[in-house]
C-alpha cells in the first residue's frame, strides 16, 4: 500500500496490524520489566503517608512537560504557585487545563469504560472549548522548522468516527495482549486518526494514563510520562512516523515501554525523595510551632508547595489569626517563604518545591 505525506491517510489500517507479531522476545522482556517498574512505584504511593501529595504533584508535573511537548511553555514553580487560582499567564492556564483533564478522565472511566466520548471530553478540557471529530478537511501536520507536510490525517467526520470506533474496539479487546504493549499502539493509532482539530497529543498522552489505570496498573494519575518523552521527543515522533511509512511496530512499542520503564523508576525515586522532606519538614514544623502538631496543617504543607492562609483556615478549622501564626512562625525558622501575588500572600516550601521540581 502506498502512502503519501500530502494525501489524507483516509486507507489508515485498523488494529490490530495484520502479519506482524506484535509481542517478540525483546518485546515481552521490556514489558514484564515496565510492569515490574509500575508495581514497584504503585506500592510505593501506597506507603505514602499522605498520598494526596502525590495526586496533586505529579498530574501537575505531568501537565507541564506534555504542555511542553507540543511548545506550551511554562514552569513547575508557576503552575503550583497558581495551581487553586484562575491565575497565572496563557501558558499555565493551558497546562492546569491538561491536569483538571486528566482528573476529569479519571472520574469518567471510574464510571465507564474508556471510549470515543471520554476522548472528546478530555480534548473540550483541555481547549477550554467544544471539541468535536474533524468536519473540516485540509488538516496538514507539518515540520515546524522546514513546514515540509509530513502527514495528513483521514479526513471526514463519518469515517474518522468509524476509525475511532474500530480504536476503541482494540483498546476493550478480549485477547491475551500485554496492556503496555495495547497501550503503545493504541497511541500511535489515536495519533494518526488525529481525530479533533487541536489538542490530540495532549489527549492521547492523558488516554495513555487512563488505559494503565483501566488496565490494573495504576491506582491513581501519579505516573510522570510526559518528562521521558521530552528527553527523547525527536525519537518519539520519528518512531511515529515509522510506523506510518514503513510498518515499523516492534522498535514503537520498544520506545513506549522504556518510556513507562524510565518514567516509574523516575517517579519512585521521587517519591523516595518526598518522604524524607516530609519527615524533615514535619520535624522541624512541630518544633517551631503548635501548628507543627496539627496533622491537617502538616498535610496542607506536604501536598503543595504553595499555601494560602484561607486554606490552613478551611482544613484546620482555626482562625484566620492562628493560621497566620502558624505560618509566620514557619517563615522565621525559614522553612517556609512568604511572597505576594496580587493581593494575596503566598506561603512557600521551597525545600518540598525543590524535591518537587529536581530531575530525579
Amino acid at each position: 500500500m502506498s502512502w503519501d505525506p500530502e494525501i489524507p491517510y483516509n486507507d489508515l489500517p485498523p488494529l490490530p496490524p495484520l502479519d506482524i507479531d506484535l509481542e517478540p522476545k525483546r518485546v515481552l522482556k521490556a514489558a514484564i520489566e515496565a510492569r515490574a517498574a509500575l508495581a514497584t512505584l504503585a506500592q510505593a504511593g501506597r506507603l505514602l503517608p499522605n498520598p494526596n501529595v502525590l495526586i496533586h504533584a505529579v498530574p501537575l508535573l505531568e501537565a507541564q512537560a506534555s504542555s511542553e511537548i507540543e511548545n506550551i511553555v511554562t514552569t513547575a514553580d508557576e503552575l503550583f504557585k497558581h495551581a487553586d487560582s484562575e491565575g497565572g499567564d496563557h501558558a499555565t492556564k493551558e497546562a492546569l487545563r491538561y491536569r483538571g483533564a486528566l482528573f476529569a478522565g479519571v472520574d469518567a472511566i471510574r464510571k465507564r469504560p474508556l471510549s470515543t466520548r471520554t476522548t472528546a471530553m478530555i480534548c473540550t478540557r483541555l481547549q477550554g472549548r467544544e471539541m468535536d471529530v474533524r468536519a473540516v478537511p485540509g488538516t496538514r501536520i507539518a515540520n515546524p522548522v522546514s513546514r515540509e507536510i509530513i502527514y495528513a490525517p483521514p479526513e471526514g467526520a463519518s469515517l474518522i468516527r468509524e476509525k475511532l470506533a474500530a480504536w476503541e474496539r482494540f483498546v476493550h479487546a478480549e485477547d491475551d495482549l500485554d496492556p503496555l504493549v495495547r497501550m503503545a499502539v493504541a497511541h500511535y493509532q489515536f495519533e494518526a486518526i488525529h481525530p479533533f482539530h487541536d489538542g490530540n497529543g495532549r489527549t492521547g498522552r492523558v488516554i495513555n494514563i487512563l488505559m494503565l489505570i483501566e488496565a490494573g496498573l495504576l491506582d491513581e494519575p501519579i505516573l510522570y510520562l510526559s518528562r521521558s518523552i521530552i528527553a527523547r521527543k525527536n525519537d518519539y515522533y520519528r518512531l511515529l512516523r515509522a510506523v506510518t511509512v514503513d510498518g515499523d511496530w516492534i522498535e514503537w512499542i520498544l520506545y513506549m515501554l522504556s518510556v513507562v520503564s524510565e518514567s516509574a523508576l523516575s517517579t519512585t525515586r521521587k517519591i523516595s525523595a518526598i518522604r524524607s522532606c516530609q519527615d524533615e519538614i514535619a520535624e522541624r514544623a512541630r518544633t517551631a510551632t503548635p501548628g507543627g502538631r496539627h496533622a491537617q496543617f502538616l498535610a496542607v504543607l506536604c501536598e503543595q508547595p504553595y499555601c494560602r492562609i484561607g486554606t490552613v483556615v478551611d482544613r484546620c478549622d482555626v482562625s484566620r489569626q492562628t493560621a497566620s501564626t502558624w505560618l509566620r512562625a514557619l517563615v522565621d525558622v525559614g522553612l517556609l517563604h512568604d511572597i505576594k501575588v496580587g493581593r494575596e500572600r503566598l506561603f512557600v516550601n521551597h525545600e518540598f518545591l525543590d524535591v518537587l521540581t529536581r530531575p530525579e
